[in-house]
């Protein structure tokens, strides 16, 4: 039977499809339908009959998305595409598609994949963190995913950033209604404004990192700013979970200098006279969810 894994993200929806092995058969990739929750859960399932169509067999489905399936009412909360806020992602999809479908943390996804054959095989303790359009982390211990007693274990994108300076108080607002969330720091968009305020013009994210590879003046100093917090959300993780390895996905983590940058700034917080927890980009690129995802259906 074919493993169906799908990374419901804010801008984008990719399905890939593996056979029992682990071996890749078939991606593709698909605009999220902004802001509108029937036409993102039609998507979804046109995406797997398609797949399933087009290999002649049907698969078991595993879907990462932003955010967290509650325990006691089964309808998606914490999510940064907020359109899936309230709504039964679960059900829906089960009844579009006539079987079982099992959802987890897009962050989550992405550490299992990571954890199992990825930049952190064979580790005992992994954190997977999301620096995108949004901020997630995953936990994986031992080759499972943490979901925690209320099923937000990893969620540190809406932790406030950790040892603020006066002017980074109270913070950018939040979606979640809090200020000064890691999201708004660390994200893309989190990069963007802070790079903006500092009166360095309208870049994106992207743009912003390679005008610091051109050695752009603004651009260095907007990445300095941002490695430095990062180091101190990261070491405050390092603090309460103490893992063997961090790594990074999402859009930012193809910032090679991060993978030497942080881990130079973070030991100044860290409660020990050594750090051994290492800092590491993604063996499976920024697709390593869809992966997480269809192994869904090991845990």
């Amino acid at each position: 039977m074919l493993r169906l894994g799908i990374d419901l993200g804010g801008s984008k929806i990719e399905i890939a499809a593996f056979d029992d092995a682990g071996g890749e058969m078939l991606r593709r990739r698909v605009p999220t339908p902004r802001g509108d929750y029937r036409a993102t859960v039609e998507t979804v399932a046109a995406l797997v009959e398609g797949v399933e169509t087009r290999l002649h067999d049907r698969g078991t489905v595993g879907i990462g998305m932003p955010g967290a399936e509650s325990r006691v009412t089964g309808l998606i909360k914490n999510a940064n595409s907020t359109c899936l806020i309230g709504q039964p992602l679960r059900r829906d999809l089960e009844t579009l598609l006539r079987r079982e479908v099992r959802l987890a943390n897009d962050a989550n996804c992405f550490a299992l994949s990571e954890a199992v054959d990825g930049a952190a095989a064979g580790a005992e303790v992994v954190f997977g963190v999301i620096i995108g359009t949004g901020c997630g982390g995953g936990v994986v211990v031992r080759g499972h995913v943490l979901a925690g007693a209320n099923a937000i274990a990893g969620e540190w994108g809406h932790n406030p950033l950790p040892w603020p300076a006066d002017h980074e108080r109270p913070g950018p607002a939040c979606y979640c209604g809090q200020r000064g969330c890691l999201e708004t720091w660390l994200s893309g968009p989190g990069l963007a404004r802070d790079f903006q305020a500092a009166g360095g013009g309208d870049l994106s994210a992207r743009a912003i990192a390679a005008g610091a590879e051109r050695g752009d003046a603004a651009c260095l100093a907007a990445l300095e700013r941002y490695e430095d917090r990062l180091a101190r959300g990261l070491a405050q993780v390092i603090n309460v979970l103490d893992p063997n390895v961090i790594v990074l996905g999402g859009g930012l983590s193809n910032i090679a200098r991060l993978y030497a940058n942080v881990p130079r700034l973070w030991g100044r917080h860290v409660f020990s006279d050594h750090v051994a927890t290492r800092l590491a980009p993604p063996r499976h690129g920024d697709s390593g969810g869809v992966r997480g995802a269809a192994w869904l259906w090991n845990e």
